[in-house]
């Protein structure tokens, strides 16, 4: 009973604890890249099948016996002890293939007679667990074949660089013959007799019939490996990524085998131009929107060490850049606080003394919301957010749970919304591809919504994500201004070169936005179709900001070249359930009053609460249209009443300047009492500021220039400083004064009487 009972639990349940290599491949299982076992050996995880040239390679070879004997061969043992006496040592073995799974798993213990007792008992009951196909498979993946290579599957591709199921008659005979004396034969080492070996086997195969007389011949013509192959490695990043948890498991993964080499391709090609401008790093994201997959992961440049090749950028946290004003424009246009064509101020501003500027350093005066957002404005994105409310829409971001969007609001300030946070591109990628599933999604489930749109990308096949239930209530935006939000993204200018996009059929339709954080640090692009969504960052791994790094020049091109890998989309469905088609005035983008010029346009259903358009009112004109009247000097049977487009003083001094159609407001006739309006507004300096003298390269303070702006620039403004008059200007209203350092209080006056204050303090 003793002698059963060890018989029975003598093999264990797991012949061989040893450590395997880290496997990704591909959806369609194409090898992606391997991470070497811990032990330093490349030993794959145990194969899952044996291909079908080697297996007859193997039995011709080792154990031609393997099906007819039980565990061991009694003829070929007496054969072998016979050899050996008469040899006087150990020249063969005799030992079946059952029997060397039980000597690797037993770690090569001395060849003996006592240890081939050993393994012939055991191996016996291996034959009573396992099944012929499984002691095979645990050959073929265990079997040494030279060097640090364990298993056909590594040996397959270190020795011929192809899977185990892509070898040739005379590659299979090669690895055949290898872990019969895998020290002193491999290849590069001991030619002839590896060939000697080879041929021998391969003639075997033509005698019985496996082999056919030309096969034959071709086989044996085929030159044997003179050096170990690299290992790929298409998809590195991700396979350091999967290891952190999975270490030593076979993955499969979503990758598209074919996009992800083209992708790296485009990499590479871009960062050789990119690293001219000593730009060195570079990350590329592509999901499927549908099912969150990962299509293509390209975690960096090809470039070196001293500029951190290994580092995985899709995963880093970096300044957001403009990437985050979507999702602030969409949420506005949702609670009914803002319209698409809506416009927004964009002057120079200073808010509790932070003072945004745009990218070009330029000012628009008023521009339309969605065409604020597709110019990616920081002025009227941070006076929106101040509007909007900096608490609540920190709270709101949370819903989408950016992993490196830590702080509170207080720590961000209204920089939030132009870079001021930090980010990773999968988050980023994930909080896109989650509008655009929302508009998806409510358009296939006849308007309504999934409670968890916003879920982490996949990467492994056997992943599924999990959309929620259907609920009626929006998770975050409704579908209507998240479509509005898009619209106003597909129409940004696209980089050189595809600037007439829109009017060619074959042209993709894609809803993106650029990014770029201060100093040049960072450039983004991120942009989205039905189905997919591209994200790309360029940059410098350390931090280090470049000229000329900017989200259009830099990773712009980059986006749309990878577009150009993907199917073609069509756009989304318009969410007509969510929107409501209204009046609104085609001047302002306001909801229309009686004296607007009008057009019909959809908007957010909640967006009908909206306030009507404030710029619009009648002006009392005389017959000739030239000079405002009112009842102080016109009867008013005489007057002409026409509506006019007014905008603020400041608003309209820079919006004038790139709208040459725009017409002030006519000034009163002279024998008129003019009506209380505002008139004019300082450009510098901006209000309960600190302000420092320049200093010219001989240490001397240079003049401060005062500027305003008046609605009618003929007329004569009066300057004074702390009640002490300094000048008077008149069409350019520009003032230069030299003050000491201390507190001011700037007054201006005009001809009319109108009084503007502005209190400053000067620094050195």
């Amino acid at each position: 009973m003793l002698l059963l009972l060890w018989y029975y639990f003598s093999v264990p349940k797991q012949l061989f604890n040893d450590p395997t290599a880290t496997i990704i491949t591909s959806k369609n299982g194409v090898l992606l890249g391997a991470k070497i076992a811990k032990d330093g050996q490349w030993r794959f995880p145990e194969t899952d099948s044996i291909p079908a040239k080697f297996k007859h390679c193997i039995l011709k070879f080792e154990d031609q016996q393997f099906y007819r004997h039980f565990g061991f061969n009694p003829i070929a043992m007496i054969q072998a002890i016979s050899d050996n006496i008469k040899a006087g040592k150990v020249i063969r073995g005799g030992s079946t293939i059952t029997q060397q799974v039980i000597r690797l798993a037993r770690k090569g213990k001395k060849r003996t007679y006592f240890e081939k007792l050993v393994e012939l008992i055991l191996a016996t009951r291996l034959e009573f667990g396992y099944s012929k196909e499984d002691i095979l498979k645990l050959y073929a993946s265990y079997a040494p074949f030279g060097g640090n290579v364990v298993g056909i599957d590594m040996a397959a591709w270190r020795y011929f660089g192809v899977s185990a199921h892509q070898l040739s008659w005379s590659e299979s005979a090669t690895l055949a013959v290898l872990p019969n004396a895998p020290s002193i034969i491999y290849p590069g080492k001991n030619q002839k007799k590896l060939l000697k070996k080879r041929n021998r086997l391969l003639r075997l195969l033509l005698n019985e019939g496996v082999l056919d007389s030309l096969a034959y011949e071709l086989s044996i013509s085929e030159p044997l490996p003179q050096k170990p192959y690299q290992l790929p490695r298409i998809a590195p990043h991700v396979l350091d990524l999967l290891a952190k948890k999975h270490t030593g498991k076979r993955l499969q993964t979503t990758i598209n085998t074919s996009l992800q080499k083209q992708v790296n391709q485009l990499v590479k090609n871009h960062y050789e131009v990119l690293q001219q401008n000593e730009v060195y790093n570079m990350s590329v994201l592509v999901l499927d929107v549908h099912t969150r997959e990962v299509l293509s992961y390209v975690g960096n440049t090809p470039t070196d060490k001293a500029h951190q090749k290994d580092v995985d950028i899709v995963q880093a946290a970096r300044s957001t850049g403009s990437t985050l004003k979507p999702l602030l424009y969409a949420a506005m246009m949702d609670k009914g606080e803002l319209l698409p064509e809506q416009l927004v101020a964009d002057i120079p501003t200073v808010i509790a003394g932070y003072i945004p500027t745009n990218y070009d350093e330029t000012y628009s005066g008023a521009v339309p919301a969605s065409r604020a957002l597709s110019r990616s404005l920081n002025i009227p994105a941070v006076r929106l957010l101040q509007q909007y409310g900096l608490q609540r829409f920190r709270d709101e971001l949370n819903v989408f749970t950016i992993k490196d969007l830590t702080y509170s609001a207080d720590h961000y300030g209204l920089s939030l919304i132009v870079g001021g946070a930090e980010g990773s591109l999968w988050d980023l990628c994930k909080t896109y591809a989650g509008l655009a599933g929302i508009l998806n999604h409510y358009q296939d489930t006849s308007s309504e919504y999934f409670d968890n749109e916003f879920v982490e990308p996949i990467v492994l096949t056997k992943k599924k994500v999990g959309f929620g239930k259907k609920v009626k209530q929006k998770p975050s935006f409704g579908a209507g201004s998240i479509w509005m939000t898009f619209e106003a993204l597909k129409k940004v200018n696209r980089p050189e070169g595809n600037e007439a996009w829109e009017f060619y059929d074959s042209s993709k339709e894609v809803a993106w936005k650029t990014g770029t954080s201060f100093g040049n640090r960072d450039a983004w692009a991120i942009g989205t179709s039905k189905d997919y969504v591209v994200g790309v960052w360029i940059g410098n791994a350390d931090g280090e900001g470049r000229p000329e790094l900017t989200g259009l020049h830099a990773a712009a091109p980059v986006l749309f070249d990878v577009f150009n890998l993907l199917p073609d989309s069509n756009w989304f469905s318009m969410p007509y359930d969510d929107l409501l088609k209204v009046t609104v005035c085609s001047k302002s983008g306001f909801l229309a009053n009686k004296e607007c010029p009008e057009k019909e346009m959809y908007i957010p259903i909640k967006g009908a609460t909206t306030k009507p358009c404030p710029y619009h009112q009648i002006a009392h004109l005389d017959a000739t249209r030239q000079y405002r009247v009112n009842s102080s000097c016109e009867p008013s049977d005489t007057m002409i009443h026409e509506s006019w487009f007014v905008l603020p003083p400041l608003q309209e001094y820079y919006f004038k300047t790139q709208n040459a159609d725009y017409r002030s407001l006519p000034s009163y006739r002279s024998d008129c009492t003019p009506e209380s309006l505002e008139h004019m507004d300082f450009i510098f300096p901006k209000g309960n500021t600190s302000v420092y003298l320049p200093k010219g390269f001989d240490g001397t303070p240079n003049e401060l220039v005062l500027k305003i702006a008046h609605t009618k620039p003929e007329t004569r403004v009066f300057w004074y400083i702390d009640d002490q008059f300094i000048g008077v200007t008149k069409q350019f209203h520009e003032m230069p004064i030299l003050p000491r350092p201390g507190k001011y209080t700037i007054t201006v006056i005009d001809e009319k009487g109108n009084e503007l204050k502005r209190r400053i303090e000067i620094k050195e």
